[in-house]
């Protein structure tokens, strides 16, 4: 199988790199500074095993590839605010033999959030979900830095929204020859939503800095009991913390990478880089759309769903409020809202 990677970013790249590496077909899909830098040097892979140079094929979109293989697997790593693009330009692509990639090919969503899969299934037939555990960094422009070990990372696999085939089992052997674990399972969902309630946080660090604080943790804390309390009442099952962090194990350990600083992770990244967009939308405000349908309030994941819209639209550094100061926030908007409450 070609593997067609749609978002050679930090995720794209870890992944489309591994694959490489182990003798796979890869085709790297990018814009921008990304694209003109993959074309001229390649992608480097900077891991605690060492830097890796792979010269493969580089597109800026389907055009330049002409009829898809009816071989090819697609794999979304776009941050879910950019997946409507790559899905309406990918999905009429004609393909070998006849038909479409919308209507034979598959389609793995290797996202944050849970939105990316059910955006998918709009367009695609066979959507694979992926809850990604990769540890990743964009360092510049052709260069990408995954600094767990043993592993490289955890990919759960399923389709989407539940079940099996052949095809996933395959996809599954291809990265478990490269340094990623890849269990299959009929229920990717609850795995997404597992990693859904982790990611509530990435919003403190990115505005905060990835530096843990006792307040921040705490704050944290807060924000992931609302996450808890809205899939109660929305009645969506998750994997438990202790089933999650048995299966991680010590898998995937971080170790400090020359050159490369240690970052927020990817919410964090959009900021650093004034992208002008960011997911939060997609993981707080997600909780957010679930507590209004379900008459949860989640005055926190608002109030993160908000300042990192705000910063990101402004382009504001990436950590320059003060933890105190957010905690601060967060403390009236509880308040605010327990007031609501009892009117």
């Amino acid at each position: 199988m070609r593997y067609i990677i749609i978002g050679a970013g930090a995720v794209g790249g870890a992944i489309g790199g591994r694959l490489a590496g182990a003798g796979h077909e890869v085709v790297l899909v990018a814009r921008g500074a990304q694209y003109e830098a993959l074309r001229a040097h390649g992608l480097r892979l900077v891991t605690p095993d060492g830097q890796h140079t792979y010269r493969l094929p580089t597109v800026d979109g389907p055009a330049a590839l002409g009829d898809l293989r009816a071989d090819d697997v697609l794999v979304l790593t776009v941050k879910t605010q950019d997946s409507e693009g790559a899905l309406a330009a990918w999905g009429p692509v004609p393909v070998a033999g006849g038909g479409t990639a919308a209507e034979r090919l598959p389609l793995l969503c290797a996202q944050n959030g849970v939105e990316g899969p059910r955006l998918a299934l709009r367009r695609f037939r066979r959507v694979y979900g992926v809850c990604v555990w990769l540890p990743a960094t964009y360092v510049e422009p052709g260069v990408v830095s995954a600094a767990g070990a043993p592993l490289t990372g955890i990919l759960h696999l399923g389709r989407y929204p539940h079940g099996t085939d052949n095809t996933l089992r395959r996809i599954a052997a291809d990265l478990e020859k490269t340094a990623f674990e890849a269990p299959v399972v009929p229920d990717v969902a609850r795995w997404l939503y597992a990693k859904l309630l982790t990611n509530l946080g990435n919003a403190v660090r990115a505005l905060s800095g990835p530096a843990d604080s006792e307040e921040s943790a705490r704050l944290r804390q807060r924000v992931y009991a609302e996450g808890e309390s809205v899939l109660a009442a929305a009645g969506i099952p998750y994997t438990s913390a202790e089933e999650a962090k048995e299966r991680r194990g010590d898998r995937i350990t971080l170790h400090p990478l020359p050159g490369v600083e240690p970052g927020g992770g990817s919410t964090w990244q959009s900021l650093a880089r004034g992208t002008g967009t960011i997911e939060t939308d997609y993981l707080n405000g997600e909780i957010v759309f679930l507590g209004r349908l379900h008459g949860v309030p989640t005055p926190l994941n608002e109030l993160l769903q908000r300042l990192a819209d705000t910063f990101a639209r402004e382009r504001r550094p990436a950590g320059s409020l003060p933890s105190a100061e957010l905690v601060r926030l967060a403390d009236e908007a509880d308040e605010a809202d327990q007031a609501v409450g009892t009117e």
